[in-house]
């Protein structure tokens, strides 16, 4: 029979003991009064900010931007069949956000910034970036002094695009737009063989999924990968998860910017 050492007994106790929580926690929990649509009305949580992350108890997340007398509005980072009424959701005190890092180049990401590319996690630091953030005033940017190559000769020598500008691409469909903006994407890759990379985020909202995957195998054949993210929020994604795109698309730009690149 083996021996028992008090010491060793006593070690594990101690050790157990420590990590016991006395104080009492608190946390704020509503309840579901209706949902459909991609939108969940949630009575209970009185003190929700607007713009939250509140969680269900099966995971899902959703985001808070009704705020009213009696009950919170959250539209649903997930499909609405998994939430029914009377489901208990909780605060997590957070508001909407995204891990962004220099790890996302050459993933394809969901709205939330999940890798959907089948690649594993994305590697590297990650740093929580809001999905909503005030834009920095006009007095604080830089001024609008270098030109953007989109590769095509008639944009280049016709349209003046700098970098720091917006520009719309407006036409019916079919008439190209897509294959415009690909084509400035993979003109950019002289910039990142000479260590001067434009990062490039393509954000695809309500396309079909084959036709992300072959614009990002368009991008892999060109060798554009490396300095680009997509983001994909395809037609069968809820819709909150296509409106929130762009803002994930403009978040990692914002992280690219504020890094000084």
């Amino acid at each position: 029979m083996a021996q028992v050492r008090p010491d060793e007994v006593s070690a594990i106790l101690r050790e157990q003991l420590s990590n016991v929580k006395t104080e009492a926690e608190l946390e704020e929990v509503g309840t579901v009064l209706q949902v459909g649509d991609g939108v969940a009305r949630i009575y209970g949580l009185s003190k929700a900010q607007a713009g939250e992350l509140l969680e269900f108890d099966n995971g899902l997340r959703a985001m808070v931007l009704n705020l009213e007398e009696d009950n919170v509005g959250a539209v649903l980072f997930g499909d609405s069949k998994l939430v029914k009424e009377g489901d208990n959701v909780k605060r997590t005190k957070s508001i909407a956000s995204i891990q962004v890092g220099e790890g996302m180049l050459g993933r394809v990401v969901d709205t939330l910034g999940h890798p959907i590319d089948g690649k594993g996690p994305i590697e590297g630091d990650l740093f929580e970036m809001p999905l909503e953030r005030k834009a920095p005033g006009v007095i604080y940017r830089q001024p609008v002094n270098e030109p953007l190559q989109t590769g095509i000769k008639a944009i280049d020598s016709m349209i003046p695009i700098g970098r720091g500008q917006r520009e719309l691409i407006i036409g019916d469909r079919q008439t190209g737009k897509t294959a415009v903006a690909i084509d400035t994407i993979l003109n950019q890759k002289e910039f990142y063989e000479r260590g001067e990379p434009v990062f490039c985020i393509y954000v695809a909202i309500g396309q079909k999924a084959s036709t992300v995957a072959g614009i990002v195998a368009a991008l892999e054949k060109g060798g554009a990968l490396p300095y680009s993210v997509v983001v994909s929020a395809a037609a069968s994604e809820p819709a909150p998860m296509q409106f929130f795109a762009p803002f994930t698309g403009a978040c990692i730009g914002e992280f690219f910017r504020d890094t000084g690149r």
